[in-house]
């Protein structure tokens, strides 16, 4: 798994303009597959509240917080 793809993921949801998975996976440059995969990964190991907006066609996060993937010094 790519991180910095992933990254790119998260940044793009909270934004809010990840489009369908289709769409994603092209601005990423990787296929749908992965995007699913991501999504699980978000979902399942790193509880994260994203969802998709069939409407909107977007993916989002259903609660308020953060997640952060860069490293900090204490």
């Amino acid at each position: 798994m790519n991180v910095l793809k992933l990254k790119e993921f998260v940044d793009l949801i909270t934004e809010g303009n990840t489009g369908t998975p289709k769409a994603i996976a092209k601005k990423l440059n990787v296929s749908d597959r992965l995007i699913y995969y991501y999504v699980s990964v978000l979902k399942k190991e790193l509880k994260a509240p994203v969802l998709y907006c069939r409407k909107r066609k977007t993916y989002f996060f259903s609660e308020d917080g953060k997640l952060d993937l860069n490293w900090k010094n204490k």
